[in-house]
């Protein structure tokens, strides 16, 4: 008998398409900031005419997304300006958008993932529109 490995955290084996697709362009909030918007009308359009994944449910993934990546951005100009470390009274200190940057940057890949916008995510069984649980009938049905 072989070995069986098992993996943690949730498996999508399926993914059911959504039951609201987004078919129509969408504008992006006008709250935006100005990179966030570029990436908005970046991304948007692929996701909705070309792939045609985004659902009304994955709007608000859409947007979390673009206002990660804008202030990324946004961090990224203020340490090009002022550089990663500032002296303090107390010495140097890294400066407070080193970690705005980090942060924002683990929040759009975590996004972007959910999106179908990396690589990997895009490679998943059920993202290229294949049979997603390898003919199993659910989770529990697995032969050992």
């Amino acid at each position: 008998m072989g070995e069986v490995i098992f993996m943690r955290g949730a498996k999508p084996f399926a993914i059911a398409p959504g039951s609201s697709p987004v078919r129509e362009p969408l504008d992006p909030p006008d709250w935006l900031s100005e990179d966030a918007r570029a990436e908005w009308n970046r991304v948007a359009p692929i996701l909705i005419e070309e792939r045609r994944t985004l659902t009304v449910t994955d709007i608000a993934t859409l947007v979390n997304y673009c206002v990660a990546v804008g202030r990324a951005a946004e961090a990224e100009r203020i340490i090009n300006a002022e550089g990663m470390i500032y002296q303090s009274k107390t010495g140097p200190k890294k400066h407070p958008a080193v970690a705005i940057s980090s942060d924002a940057q683990t929040q759009a890949r975590l996004l972007a993932g959910e999106l179908g916008l990396t690589p990997v995510s895009r490679s998943r069984p059920a993202a290229r529109g294949g049979e997603g649980n390898s003919g199993q009938s659910s989770l529990f049905d697995v032969d050992f």
